[in-house]
């Protein structure tokens, strides 16, 4: 995976900087498993604005994801690699020998004609899906069960990877991308690898009108509105004192908003890093 960079033939190309994309072996996806999208622009069933900065966009197709890996024994192929609009990652779609064809996250790596294996026989190479008891301690993973069965929860998202650090009785000691470090129970699946498409965080939209693509529209700060609108609105000139809050005036960067007595809190040995 790299970057693009641009000319600055215009504004907009001066900054851009994205993907290359030449890992990518087919442009149509796989009919059978997706289905339309419907954008709601920010509005609830009554017509009202209730999350602001969505609208517009490009159309998109939802792709079927399978987070579970719950095929277990059954060998499967990497027919092709794709991009998928609703998240960073890229996919790859799995021929199974039963006839079965699924999507994955696909990891960093994997290559089109590989074959890939879920289970408890399969081994600890790129791709597969096994439980948290049969990797060996070290080793680089993606795609984390928080509970059994529940489907992949954790570490999804493009250029992130989890690292299994060691084993206490019947749980598996994980250090999060986030620094965190908790524990899992060793039954739960993980896949092998690093997830795919690393560069993404050096892209660079470069024109307001790319993120409109995405269906953001523009943000505007709280500083910038009148006391009326914003807690932090109002004052002469360019002031911007006092904490920051949200519009509902609740503390915003910095304010610890867990709950102190959440139940999976004791499973976390150390907390994320600030």
């Amino acid at each position: 995976m790299a970057v693009r960079k641009f000319k600055p033939t215009t504004p907009g190309q001066r900054h851009k900087i994205i993907g290359t994309f030449h890992e990518i072996t087919a442009r149509v996806p796989e009919k059978s498993l997706v289905y339309g999208k419907k954008s709601s622009g920010g509005r609830n069933n009554e017509g009202k604005m209730t999350m602001r900065y969505i609208g517009g966009g490009h159309r998109k197709m939802i792709r079927l994801v399978d987070f579970k890996r719950n095929k277990d024994g059954v060998p499967a192929v990497v027919k092709t690699i794709e991009y998928d609009p609703n998240r960073s990652a890229r996919i790859a779609l799995l021929f199974y020998a039963d006839g079965e064809k699924r999507y994955i996250i696909a990891p960093n790596g994997l290559q089109v004609g590989s074959t890939l294996m879920s289970g408890v026989e399969a081994a600890p190479e790129i791709g597969n899906a096994l439980p948290l008891q049969n990797i060996p301690v070290g080793t680089v993973i993606h795609n984390i069960e928080l509970r059994p069965g529940q489907g992949a929860a954790l570490v999804r998202s493009a250029g992130n990877f989890a690292q299994l650090t060691s084993r206490e009785g019947k749980y598996c000691v994980i250090k999060l991308p986030s620094g965190e470090v908790r524990q899992i129970l060793s039954t739960c699946k993980a896949t092998i690898g690093s997830v795919g498409n690393s560069d993404h965080g050096l892209e660079k939209s470069g024109k307001a009108g790319r993120t409109r693509w995405f269906g953001r529209r523009p943000r505007n700060r709280g500083v910038v509105m009148n006391p009326v609108d914003h807690p932090m609105g109002g004052g002469e000139g360019r002031a911007s004192g006092g904490h920051p809050r949200s519009r509902k005036g609740l503390y915003a960067k910095g304010l610890k908003t867990r709950a102190p007595k959440k139940q999976s809190s004791k499973y976390i040995i150390e907390r994320r890093k600030k």
